[in-house]
């Protein structure tokens, strides 16, 4: 009676974890189902946006393309082009991870924080009169105003109010000093925006810093 009661307990146990792998597989089976269930068609709209960086040399060319998915707007993938084949494998990785995330993300959105929550260690750069920590918050710039281009965000209106503490409200211009200094960028020494790449070399021109740096 003991053997026999064993057996049918082992018996059941068994049947219970074949079970559970059972449910395991089909589960497995059904997220991969939706995460694979956005195909790229054979022709896609897409947009080519011209970047030029102080982070690189040569200027780069990235087009985002997207498909109409149900009545809504949907980016499907991302290319990088550029004359500087040695930074290739590093567009490779990149446009292969954020074309991943636009295929199977229902919210892609969170890819421009990450982006441009990325840090260059040489310190950032001032454009057109906003800050970019480094060349991927670059990036994160083309893919938020590509989002505006076809759709999938709205545009922000161009006038920034806030309310000044007295009632009244004041509007927000841009910083004006800071367009006019695009060609300057963060000095790791002094931390003002004074450093200047001249024939391959790094000089910051605050008189009372005198950091440079020789780029072989």
């Amino acid at each position: 009676m003991i053997k026999i009661g064993a057996s049918a307990k082992i018996e059941e146990v068994s049947n219970k974890k074949e079970n559970q792998s059972n449910v395991k597989k089909k589960d497995k089976k059904r997220a991969v189902q939706t995460v694979s269930s956005t195909i790229r068609p054979e022709v896609v709209d897409a947009k080519v946006y011209k970047l030029k960086s102080a982070f690189v040399k040569n200027s780069v060319f990235i087009t985002l393309s997207y498909v109409n998915e149900n009545s809504q707007v949907r980016p499907i993938e991302i290319f990088i082009n550029s004359k500087d084949l040695t930074r290739a494998p590093e567009y490779v990785v990149l446009t292969r991870l954020v074309s991943a995330i636009f295929r199977r993300s229902n919210d892609p959105m969170f890819i421009l924080e990450e982006l441009q929550g990325i840090f260059d260690p040489n310190g950032g750069t001032f454009k057109e009169g906003k800050y970019y920590h480094s060349f991927y918050a670059e990036i994160a710039d083309v893919i938020e105003r590509f989002f505006f281009d076809v759709g999938i965000l709205e545009r922000p209106d161009a006038r920034q109010i806030e309310d000044d503490g007295w009632g009244k409200q004041v509007v927000l211009a841009k910083d004006e000093g800071n367009a006019g200094n695009t060609n300057f960028r963060i000095c790791m020494e002094c931390n003002n925006r004074t450093l200047k790449t001249e024939n391959g070399c790094d000089i910051c021109m605050n008189p009372d810093c005198g950091y440079s740096k020789w780029d072989k």
